[in-house]
């Protein structure tokens, strides 16, 4: 009976440092890409495409939707109402440290790698990559990378330029791209933007941390 329990102790104990190894993997690789990444933002904010290009209604909007801890995170968070299990700096982490993300395991090395970004990056720096990195599909079927890529085909205006109304289209359908388009509105896209005017509007908040739908803005 000793044995066994032994056995199980020790194959935890495995388990808990190969998660541990793995996390901290995910922050030595963040560390490490962080010059180049900080670079790109230059770039992008040279070019006008960086976190200063939104508009400050639109900014606050986006944060409170994807990530409403984002200004004093350090790139996780567990407990804020509404913010569910990816924030910002986890999304990016995401796009740029994996070939293809799949749920489960490397959720480890995604949060590590948010952390080793939070510590390495301005928050503007990180929200710039954010911009440049999330991704939008047309009601063609068509991709666009970039909020000012996707507000440039789908409104015909540079994203510094995108009003309150049309930008909330297009945070609304980053939850589920594939299914709702910001360029034709389909009744569930619609619905969001309803639920999330009501939030910014301070009639209504998330029923819980994992709202990320706002449930609890149900018109």
């Amino acid at each position: 009976m000793k044995k066994w329990v032994w056995r199980i102790s020790a194959a935890i104990g495995l388990m808990v440092f190969a998660a541990a190894a793995y996390t901290a993997k995910g922050w030595y690789d963040a560390k490490t890409d962080a010059p180049s990444l900080r670079e790109r933002a230059k770039i992008l904010a040279i070019k006008g495409l960086g976190a200063n290009a939104l508009r400050p209604e639109n900014r606050t909007l986006l944060l409170k939707v994807e990530d409403p801890s984002f200004d004093h995170n350090n790139g996780t968070d567990f407990s804020s109402p509404g913010a569910g299990a990816t924030t910002i700096t986890q999304s990016l982490s995401k796009r740029v440290a994996f070939d293809k993300f799949t749920p489960g395991f490397r959720k480890l090395r995604q949060t590590g790698y948010a952390i080793g970004l939070g510590q390495s990056l301005s928050k503007d720096e990180v929200l710039t990559l954010f911009l440049a990195e999330s991704s939008f599909r047309g009601s063609d079927g068509r991709w666009a990378k970039s909020f000012d890529a996707a507000s440039r085909r789908f409104f015909g205006k540079p994203l510094a330029e995108l009003d309150n109304k049309r930008f909330t289209l297009m945070v609304a359908s980053g939850i589920a791209p594939n299914e709702m388009s910001p360029d034709a509105p389909n009744a569930k896209l619609v619905d969001r933007v309803v639920r999330i005017e009501r939030l910014m509007n301070g009639q209504c908040k998330p029923s819980s941390h994992n709202d990320v739908w706002l449930e609890g803005c149900k018109a």
